[in-house]
Parts: C-alpha cells; sequence; structure tokens
C-alpha cells in the first residue's frame, strides 16, 4: 500500500523523483505488464486499486483500511468495470484515473511548498506525457529525464483555419499528438493568447510569428487572396525604411 514515512520527499527534486517513478511504475502496467494487470483486476474480486511504488514497481491491491489514508488513494474498484468495456477503452480509463492519482500524491507531498516551487514542480511533471497520452498512443513515452520539447514545423501552410502549420487532413488519432507536440507553446504575437485549433490564425512570411485573424483584423476569405502576409509590425518597419 502506500505510506507516508519520515523520509516522504519534501523538496521539489525529491517529490519530482517520487512523481516519476510512481508514474514509470504504471506506465509499465498499463503496456509491458498489461496482460498481467488485466488478470489481475477480475471483476469477481473486490474493489481493487492500481498503486505505483518508489520503487517503480506496480500492484493491484485492495484500498488502504485507515481512514482517511496516509496518501491520498487510487481510483476504487477498477475491476469492476473490466469486462463492461472494449479493453482499450477500460485501459484508458484506469490511466486516465492513475493521472489524477499521481498529480494528488505529488501535490500531497508538495502542500508545504511555496507558490514558485509548486509552479517549477509541476512544470517539471508537465514535461512528461500523462499516462493517457500514453495508453491511447497519443504522445510517445519518451525517457523522463529527456523530454524535448521540439520546435514547431513552419513548412506547410502559412494561413489556416485549422491553426499554425497544418496541411493535409488527416484523422483525429493520427493527428492528435503530432498537433499537440508542434503548437502546444504557439502563442499569438498580438495578444499572447494560447493556440487554439478552433480559431482562425495566419502567420506572418517575414517574422514567422503567429496570430489570431481577429487581433490582426483578417478573416479567412481575405487571407485566400493575400499571397505574402506581414504582421502590422513588419508592415510599420517596412514603411520607416
Amino acid at each position: 500500500m502506500a505510506s507516508i514515512s519520515s523520509s516522504s520527499p519534501r523538496t521539489v527534486e525529491e517529490i519530482y523523483k517520487d512523481f516519476a517513478n510512481r508514474r514509470s511504475a504504471l506506465v509499465r502496467a498499463l503496456t509491458f505488464d498489461v496482460d498481467e494487470f488485466y488478470t489481475l483486476c477480475d471483476p469477481e474480486k473486490e474493489n481493487l486499486c492500481l498503486y505505483g511504488h518508489p520503487n517503480e514497481s506496480w500492484e493491484v491491491a485492495l484500498p488502504a483500511e485507515e481512514v482517511p489514508p496516509e496518501l491520498p488513494e487510487p481510483a476504487l474498484g477498477i475491476n469492476f468495470a473490466r469486462d463492461g468495456m472494449q479493453r482499450n477503452d477500460w485501459l484508458s480509463l484506469v490511466a486516465v484515473h492513475s493521472d489524477c492519482w499521481l498529480l494528488s500524491v505529488a501535490f500531497y507531498f508538495g502542500a508545504r511548498l511555496n507558490a514558485n516551487e509548486r509552479k517549477r514542480l509541476f512544470s517539471h511533471i508537465n514535461e512528461l506525457p500523462t499516462l493517457f497520452e500514453v495508453v491511447t498512443e497519443r504522445k510517445p513515452n519518451k525517457d523522463k529525464h529527456n523530454m524535448d520539447s521540439g520546435s514547431k514545423s513552419r513548412n506547410s501552410t502559412k494561413r489556416s483555419s485549422d491553426g499554425p502549420g497544418r496541411s493535409t487532413p488527416k484523422s483525429y488519432e493520427d493527428s492528435y499528438g503530432e498537433e499537440e507536440d508542434e503548437h502546444s507553446e504557439t502563442l499569438c504575437g498580438s495578444c499572447g493568447g494560447n493556440y487554439n485549433a478552433d480559431e482562425f490564425w495566419i502567420g506572418c512570411d517575414v517574422c514567422e510569428r503567429w496570430f489570431h485573424g481577429k487581433c490582426v483584423k483578417i478573416t479567412p476569405a481575405k487571407a485566400e487572396s493575400i499571397k505574402q502576409y506581414k504582421c502590422p509590425s513588419c508592415n510599420s518597419k517596412r514603411s520607416r525604411q
């Protein structure tokens, strides 16, 4: 069972290491050891939980008897839904609940951190794909200390109602991970807002920054007639030359 002691992690680095090790254990349970995990989650048994331990081992077991428990507890009764769903859907559901549990444990340990330390802890955690992303293959399960944020592709169409850099349409499942990787950090050069696939964006062919169409007063229809788009900033620079 999950437990807490005087040696519990206290610093940002210690808490992150605890999180990463527990996550690594759950990744293995839901991928490499998935057949064993599936078998252990027998719906005929009592309420079962999936635990990931700091030593990178995983366990399917009954919940803690203490009330309240010493640590936040994983989702209860994951075994009961096993045979009522498609296997992949059930594994995805377990992954989502396990993601929630990992975060709750990390921020249980981090409750005494200050605001900047909590922000730094979450920043470390956010560099790793979630269990859900790993199980559904929406992001590769990269090494926990070698995450590469990557750079945004600028090789495809510059103007798109579907967002920066998209060209040939793909199925949702095929394009989700790629699009998230490429555009999750794209910010509007005008308002600083985050990329949203539901909004029209246009890219400047000079400075290569992206803008909400509404921020630079360009509609999708107007963009179709623009051969080379220059943002207001680049336009003003050229006029001063």
